[in-house]
């Protein structure tokens, strides 16, 4: 079996200034503190200091540590990001294998996106530096070699969930006997099958199966299962970026739903971001989709917002951004550019939301590259129901079991 690569693109340009820069902000600290600065306002004096802390550091001289995370990546969500974040934090180069659409049918089921749409989520993650695709879904000698001695890596990373081929053995097995294992915390509270579960518990609300229009998403919030999710500040500090636009830098704002973060939603952030130097994304909340869109997202506001942040294009988002671009949100931001994809899901009600950009001349409309929606993924699923339940059945036990065993693990 051949495997493809494709290098992302790497940033070394804090290797060996960790010192200095920390120096430099204790002294940026004191002296705003002793002239009144407030706190809040301190990250702003501070050159990218996020990047600095989250990024390992080399000693000058050694080659760099490259860590490997493989996985099948399938309706790509935020507990995929902040997995592979985490093996980023664990050395200085992450190289990501995408497994192939024959093993992962063979160990869970058919997958929803396609290797095309699976590597351009992968890709662009702001953690990821290089991607192999069609790699086994066992970590198996052959492969194992090939990682070691071609591709260089130092050490393999996986969840503390376990990984089962179906004869009931572990797939990291060699790894973890060559002594080049690492595991990391498993993001609770979502993943893909979870993702393919809600859509399928919602179908009774689909009245006819057969049209392409009617919603699928959450009914109403009564009909909702207890999540595990539970969104926190540091969670967003951790996906962020930790900066702010320079004063003359062209700040670019698109918003949306980005229900099902997917490959049509990369592309036109990546199309957006070419506007200006700054990216910022408002994201809707839950109810303002449901009034404006005729459906509830499937994915809530918080992990929405996530999937967001976690795109390398993105440098900030607007968590419950408001349906209509404002004058006031125009200069509070420093707006330069409102840029629109023409595929979006729902019709407007009412006037439109881009009234103002397009009266002050800054509106922008993109064609977008794909014709890929939120719906459109969902349907996948509907329209090849029996078999993404029995994808389903299985996977959905051993998640069961892990939440019913789980216990508690310090940090991530």
């Amino acid at each position: 079996m051949g495997w493809g690569e494709m290098e992302i693109g790497r940033g070394g340009m804090w290797d060996g200034v960790l010192i200095g820069i920390t120096a430099i902000m204790m002294g940026l600290t004191a002296a705003a503190v002793i002239s009144g600065v407030g706190l809040p306002y301190l990250p702003y004096l501070w050159p990218d200091l996020g990047l600095v802390f989250t990024q390992k550091k080399r000693r000058q001289g050694k080659r760099p540590v490259r860590v490997y995370m493989d996985g099948c990546f399938d309706l790509m969500h935020y507990g995929h990001a902040n997995a592979l974040r985490q093996a980023k934090a664990l050395g200085d180069e992450l190289v990501v294998g995408i497994v192939g659409d024959r093993d992962i049918i063979a160990n869970k089921g058919p997958p929803v996106l396609s290797m095309d749409e699976r590597v351009l989520l992968v890709s662009s993650l702001k953690w990821v530096d290089e991607v192999i695709t069609d790699v086994p879904y066992e970590i198996n000698e052959k492969f194992m070699n090939v990682l070691f001695d071609d591709y260089k890596i130092d050490y393999i990373i996986h969840g503390d969930d376990p990984c089962l081929l179906p004869d009931g053995s572990d797939a990291y097995a060699l790894a973890k006997r060559a002594g080049r294992y690492k595991e990391i915390k498993r993001t609770e509270g979502v993943s893909s099958t979870d993702i393919v579960d809600r859509i399928l518990k919602n179908m009774e609300n689909i009245d006819d199966l057969s049209h392409k229009n009617n919603s699928v998403g959450r009914p109403d919030a009564k009909g909702e299962q207890a999540p595990h999710f539970f969104p926190t500040s540091r969670r967003i500090v951790q996906f962020s970026n930790g900066k702010a636009p320079g004063p003359n830098a062209r700040v670019v704002y698109i918003d949306g739903a980005f229900d099902l973060f997917h490959a049509g939603h990369v592309e036109i952030l990546r199309m957006a971001r070419k506007y200006g130097d700054f990216l910022l994304v408002g994201v809707h909340p839950d109810q303002t989709v449901r009034e404006k869109k005729g459906t509830y997202p499937i994915m809530h506001l918080h992990e929405r917002s996530l999937s967001v942040l976690a795109c390398r294009y993105v440098d900030e988002v607007i968590i419950g951004a408001p349906w209509e671009v404002t004058k006031d949100m125009i200069m509070t931001f420093n707006i330069s550019a409102v840029v629109h994809g023409s595929v979006a899901e729902g019709s407007y009600h009412g006037e439109d939301p881009y009234a103002v950009p397009k009266g002050l001349g800054i509106f922008r409309f993109i064609e977008s590259p794909r014709d890929t929606t939120s719906r459109s993924i969902a349907w996948r699923i509907v329209e090849n129901l029996e078999a993404y339940k029995k994808r389903n059945e299985k996977k959905g036990k051993s998640e069961q079991k892990y939440y019913a065993e789980k216990k508690y693990v310090s940090g991530d």
